[in-house]
């Protein structure tokens, strides 16, 4: 299997962003060539006790599920090259009794973040303020130029993305950071700015380098790890609940969905695919969500 695995990746190499190579030999160094690395094939039994073994120590069924799409490319390939046999495996996994609750800013911490960022102007605070307006992804707010926002036409382009990866050569390990295009084809995409957005952007752009970065401000832009550190001090010191930073993301969708905007624009506005991963993912009603629904359905019956 480890023989097989060199040969797929020398293969794969050719076909996929680097991000997304990176991405696939991480999760054969950390988890299959610890466990199928010396086998000369692999049997159902043996994915289904490997599942068993990464849900005990922890790992969630989406992450073990992604090494497992990568397990059955590199057994596709072995069985295409006559390398190795493929049986196909049906494996199963525990009924999840989690729900998982995904995080968003109340409308009151939204609007303090918002108030103060208009108050307390930085290029990073700016930043916030976007994806608080524009719900785009950490990666695409770093890599923002002044050249990707119109504010004639009042349009922000999304063409870009920043990210850290992990590189595996041989016995050289190192991270890289690396300007590519969005996660998906989907996720280039045009966002049109809300009124007080544009009130703010207006003046500068009039003054600033088409080329520089919006969070510096320089030609050299700022990394999606610092960035975040950045957003966690500032939720602190303005005594906000602790959220992940794309939470502020999250918080978008739902108060898009909250004014009633139809579900499909929310997911091109957002980038996705379909609209159900906008639904499955992003917008999860509150309990203040909740109680309207109730109340609505009790007046009506009234």
């Amino acid at each position: 299997m480890k023989k097989v695995i060199e040969l797929w990746k020398e293969d794969k190499k050719l076909y996929v962003k680097k991000s997304s190579f990176s991405a696939y030999v991480l999760l054969i160094e950390n988890h299959l060539l610890p466990v199928f690395g010396e086998l000369t094939g692999v049997a159902e039994a043996d994915v289904q006790q490997f599942v068993f073994t990464k849900i005990a120590e922890g790992l969630s069924q989406k992450t073990i599920k992604d090494i497992l799409i990568v397990l059955k490319m590199v057994l596709k390939f072995g069985a295409k090259n006559n390398l190795i046999a493929y049986h196909q495996f049906n494996v199963q996994f525990p009924t999840e009794r989690e729900n998982i609750r995904i995080e968003v800013l109340s409308r009151a911490n939204q609007r303090k973040i918002m108030n103060h960022i208009q108050g307390h102007f930085t290029f990073k605070n700016l930043g916030i303020y976007i994806c608080l307006s524009a719900g785009i992804r950490i990666g695409e707010i770093c890599a923002l130029t002044w050249r990707d926002i119109n504010t004639e036409t009042g349009i922000i382009s999304i063409r870009k993305t920043i990210q850290r990866i992990y590189i595996v050569e041989g016995n050289n390990r190192h991270t890289e950071l690396i300007l590519d295009t969005p996660k998906t084809r989907n996720s280039i995409r045009e966002i049109p700015m809300s009124r007080d957005l544009l009130k703010i952007l207006k003046p500068i752009k009039k003054v600033v380098n088409e080329s520089f970065y919006v969070l510096t401000n320089e030609t050299k832009p700022t990394e999606p790890r610092t960035y975040r550190n950045y957003y966690k001090k500032l939720i602190k010191e303005l005594e906000i609940p602790e959220l992940k930073f794309h939470g502020l993301r999250h918080s978008f969708a739902t108060r898009c969905i909250e004014s009633n905007c139809d579900y499909k624009t929310v997911s091109v506005i957002l980038g996705h695919s379909n609209i159900s991963t906008t639904l499955n993912l992003y917008v999860h009603p509150n309990m203040e969500q909740k109680k309207k629904c109730i109340d609505q359905m009790l007046k009506a019956l009234r």
